[in-house]
């Protein structure tokens, strides 16, 4: 479908903008930098854990979630403008750099991903009530507090699914009681595998945090919080065509999706392989996940040219809500067709799985509509980040 390009930071308004060289990259790059180094001060001020006041809990999760947000920054940056860095030292450190992101990123998206499922059974059980979501950041400090034994014991009962094990984290969940028996047992078996995943998700990232590839990292980034190696001719040269070319890719990636089909409430198409014994990820969901991490890149790029005034559009940010709910939906449908093949499941608890994994792929496909709707209006406005 030819996609018509519109231009996402309305930059035909207002009056010309003043002259940019690869300064402003290097006092972006400094900026992020700061944060970084500012973040880990105070994830180990706080211990990186559970183990201090609840205060403390809540600062160590702000911590690693700043730490995670300026290295996916830094890491981005230097993927968009790399002709205007030193290239041996870039191609260095971005990879640890996305490697240090994803690897922080792993327990929140576990915690969101059970608390996700456990309100789609809810919902779809007919229950009453609603369970009270967690907060953001006590939901993913509760994640922090599972200890090693309670690991133990539920990698032991993983595959046991006619009993419930005893939460490892204080979470509001959905009243069993108002669950259907297949929903009510497909719910403890999503709530052992992901605990159990989330808590080794939490050693890892500690692990990470202690590890000698990450205190590498850290010292390459105290480097850049004073001197960005760029390349000779940074100083004089305009960064704002690589920036339009991340647009142009951004673009292109949204021509190629299949926007008709998007345009329609409902794909009966999307659950042509609903049933496929294949675990690897949905055939549909890559360009789309692809297109997200693109809107990312350009969004960080405006970021580089115009700092906190940066100009994204409303519909630039609808767009991106749109992809960032597209993505947790595929994933949840994901972990929901994962526990549904697991050995010796009751009938009851796979059809509550399977009812489940088709609501998600639903919910992936109302992401898809609310993309084409936002992505394809004409009017754009202004807004933050």
């Amino acid at each position: 479908m030819a996609q018509q390009h519109h231009d996402l930071t309305d930059s035909a308004a207002g009056p010309a903008a003043p002259p940019v060289t690869g300064e402003a990259l290097a006092g972006y790059l400094r900026g992020q930098a700061t944060e970084f180094l500012r973040a880990l001060r105070l994830h180990r001020e706080t211990g990186g854990g559970p183990s201090g006041s609840g205060g403390g809990t809540a600062d160590a999760v702000d911590a690693a979630r700043a730490l995670r947000r300026s290295a996916r920054r830094i890491s981005a940056s230097l993927h968009t403008f790399r002709p205007l860095l030193d290239p041996g030292w870039s191609e260095e450190i971005r990879p640890e750099l996305a490697w240090l992101s994803g690897t922080l990123a792993l327990e929140h998206a576990c915690e969101s991903r059970l608390d996700r499922l456990l309100l789609a059974l809810h919902r779809l059980s007919g229950a009453t009530t609603v369970p009270t979501q967690t907060g953001s950041n006590t939901g993913t400090s509760a994640g922090t507090a599972v200890s090693a034994t309670a690991a133990t014991t539920a990698a032991t009962t993983a595959t046991t699914t006619t009993t419930t094990t005893q939460r490892t984290a204080p979470r509001p969940t959905p009243d069993r009681g108002n669950l259907t028996v297949g929903a009510a047992k497909a719910g403890a078996l999503l709530d052992r595998q992901l605990t159990l995943a989330r808590t080794r998700a939490h050693s890892t990232a500690l692990q990470a945090l202690g590890s000698s590839r990450f205190h590498a990292v850290a010292d390459k980034v105290a480097v850049l919080a004073s001197e960005v190696p760029l390349a000779p001719h940074a100083a004089t040269t305009d960064p704002r065509p690589l920036a339009a070319a991340a647009e142009e890719r951004l673009t292109d990636a949204v021509a190629a999706l299949p926007l008709v089909t998007a345009g329609h409430p409902y794909n009966a198409e999307a659950l042509v392989h609903g049933l496929s014994p294949d675990p690897a990820p949905h055939p549909q969901d890559a360009p789309w996940h692809q297109v997200r991490l693109l809107l990312r890149l350009h969004r960080y790029a405006l970021e580089v040219l115009h700092g906190d005034d940066a100009p994204l559009g409303v519909r630039l940010l609808s767009a991106g809500q749109a992809l960032d709910r597209h993505r947790d939906a595929s994933e949840a449908a994901a972990a929901a067709a994962h526990a549904a093949r697991t050995p010796r499941i009751a009938p009851a608890t796979a059809y509550a799985l399977g009812v489940l994994h088709a609501d998600q792929r639903h919910e992936v496909e109302a992401a898809r509509y609310a993309f084409q709707r936002s992505w394809q209006k004409q009017t754009i406005g202004t807004g933050t980040s």
